[in-house]
């Protein structure tokens, strides 16, 4: 998800607590981690949720791949949506596995595939049927792990940490 201009501020006053905590106690630095995973798990399920009930499906179609600074590929897509207007971009939200560093996807190019996006701000969409809710499960445990030893460790029992 793209979080860098809207919430900047949050994210700078969220690197200043975790910071500070790294210093002062570590444990609450893990804590506050923990927090946000949750919190953007769940914004993540209330956003495809939210798309899910009152999105609009259409079919686009694979233009090319990006690969970011470590080799993840996330598509590059386009489609039309009912207005006319064509648009391309990556999905909203997306996971890329290690097995993406290594595999090319030339296959994929000019394949169609299925998409919703929001009705007013067609940029945020996502690829239907994807492997999104692995993601978040996935953000899900390690949050609430993050959470529960460093409550453990707060409360004076002996944890990993």
């Amino acid at each position: 998800m793209n979080f860098n201009n809207k919430y900047w501020g949050l994210q700078i006053v969220f690197a200043i607590l975790v910071i500070f905590f790294m210093f002062y106690n570590p444990i609450i630095c893990i804590l506050i981690i923990g927090i946000a995973l949750l919190l953007f798990a769940f914004y993540a399920i209330w956003f495809v949720n939210n798309l899910n009930k009152n999105g609009i499906e259409s079919t686009g179609k694979i233009v090319s791949y990006e690969s970011d600074n470590e080799g993840y590929k996330t598509p590059i897509i386009e489609f039309t949506i009912a207005e006319g207007k064509t648009f391309l971009g990556k999905p909203y939200i997306h996971g890329s596995s290690d097995l993406d560093k290594f595999r090319t996807y030339n296959q994929n190019i000019n394949k169609a595939v299925k998409i919703i996006y929001n009705p007013k701000s067609p940029e945020k969409f996502i690829l239907k049927g994807s492997t999104n809710g692995f993601v978040i499960f996935f953000l899900i445990i390690v949050g609430l792990v993050f959470i529960y030893f460093s409550v453990i460790n707060l409360m004076g029992y002996n944890a990993i940490f």
